[in-house]
């Protein structure tokens, strides 16, 4: 029986860098820094990263992409997945922990030996990216087939399975046959060091010109063209506008007098972090009409300066943006005239605005914060080593 006058002993088990605010955006960092304050001891175990995954995979990945035109997932491959269960098996051999935690790990996972519990952390399922994102669309055959098996391994090995959105889950049961009992589905936080006052965040008001901010990566993907659309729609309108795209640089035909462009952003630099906060604190709203995503944490970071998303209703995204509670989601059809009506109601309506920002900044507070991420999973893992599931 697990003693509970000790803190738990959790492994941290992944292929990036826990300690590092670079991988998976910071992610994985925030999470473990959540855990420990929250749940237990994390140890972390990575950069878990074998000769296959680092080498193999992606001369095969090159070599389809160059003679067939397709890709492959060389990051669930059979053959990468065993290398990687090698390193962890490794890496935790002689050390007895209570809980395996592992982020984005279903390929260090698939074929890991081990009595501890697990828990798998992600924002999808590999059925879902499957011709969703660009590196997972046109794969050979073979990929296909050896990305559902490792998933479907790793859904298996693991005790709990925990997800960011109800998308992702459902796809977990729909298209891996999980149980309900193994799913929970728990919003991640704001990547952010310094959160503002909430009386900084809510003390904005609209100005003269509509300030609208694009923040992603991927021209395409984030949907920057709609955004562009979107300012020339409500100029046309008769509303001053101006858009500023942060962390991607559009087309050279994209010129506009009201278009600023800041190529990238490292908010890890003092000077550029503060750039980046006096972005979310002077602009109107976030706007991403992204064609797809999970569950961007930029939507989060966002709602910490009480900025509202204005965005589309496409993977996992409605879990984190409700409508009129911290932003809008539109039809993955909509295009910027659609855009521009909504965010000309709300920002010519300085009540229904001023609301908004009141809402968007609780829904941070309330349920978009590491600490709420971190306080909802001690009742799952606790929950999981009773062999009890908590109703969520």
């Amino acid at each position: 029986m697990l003693e509970t006058s000790r803190r738990l002993q959790i492994a941290f088990l992944t292929a990036e860098d826990p300690q590092s605010k670079y991988s998976w955006s910071g992610t994985t960092y925030y999470m473990a820094q959540a855990l420990q304050r929250h749940c237990g001891e994390v140890y972390p175990f990575g950069r878990i990263l074998s000769i296959e995954r680092r080498y193999i995979a992606r001369l095969l990945h090159e070599g389809a992409k160059h003679l067939l035109q397709k890709n492959v997932a060389y990051d669930r491959l059979l053959f990468v997945a065993k290398g990687q269960g090698r390193i962890a098996a490794r890496r935790l051999a002689g050390q007895s922990f209570d809980l395996i935690f592992a982020p984005i790990g279903a390929a260090e996972i698939a074929f890991l030996e081990t009595s501890t519990p697990i828990m798998l952390a992600s924002d999808v399922t590999f059925a879902l990216q499957r011709n969703y994102y660009p590196n997972y669309s046109r794969l050979t055959k073979r990929s296909a087939q050896e990305g559902d098996s490792v998933e479907a391994f790793a859904y298996q090995k693991a005790r709990a399975l925990l997800f960011s959105s109800a998308w992702a889950a459902a796809s977990a049961t729909s298209d891996y046959g999980v149980a309900q009992e193994k799913l929970h589905v728990i919003p991640f936080g704001a990547n952010l060091d310094e959160i503002p006052a909430q009386s900084v965040a809510i003390n904005r008001r609209t100005t003269e010109r509509c300030r609208l901010l694009f923040m992603g990566i991927g021209w395409e993907r984030k949907g920057g063209a709609i955004a562009y659309e979107t300012l020339l729609k409500l100029e046309a309108m008769g509303i001053a506008a101006e858009l500023t795209f942060c962390g991607t640089v559009p087309p050279p035909e994209i010129r506009h007098t009201h278009v600023k462009v800041i190529p990238f952003l490292n908010k890890h630099d003092e000077q550029q972090r503060k750039t980046l906060e006096q972005l979310y604190m002077q602009s109107d709203f976030l706007l991403v009409p992204t064609r797809a995503d999970c569950t961007p944490i930029v939507f989060c970071e966002a709602n910490a300066f009480g900025l509202p998303v204005i965005t589309t209703d496409t993977g996992g995204v409605s879990s984190v943006i409700r409508n009129g509670e911290n932003g809008f989601t539109l039809p993955l059809s909509a295009r910027g005239d659609e855009y521009a009506q909504l965010i000309a109601q709300l920002y010519q309506d300085e009540q229904r605005y001023r609301a908004l920002v009141h809402s968007s900044r609780a829904a941070f507070e309330e349920r978009l914060n590491w600490d709420a991420w971190g306080q909802s999973m001690q009742k799952v893992i606790a929950g999981m080593l009773a062999n009890t599931v908590p109703v969520h």
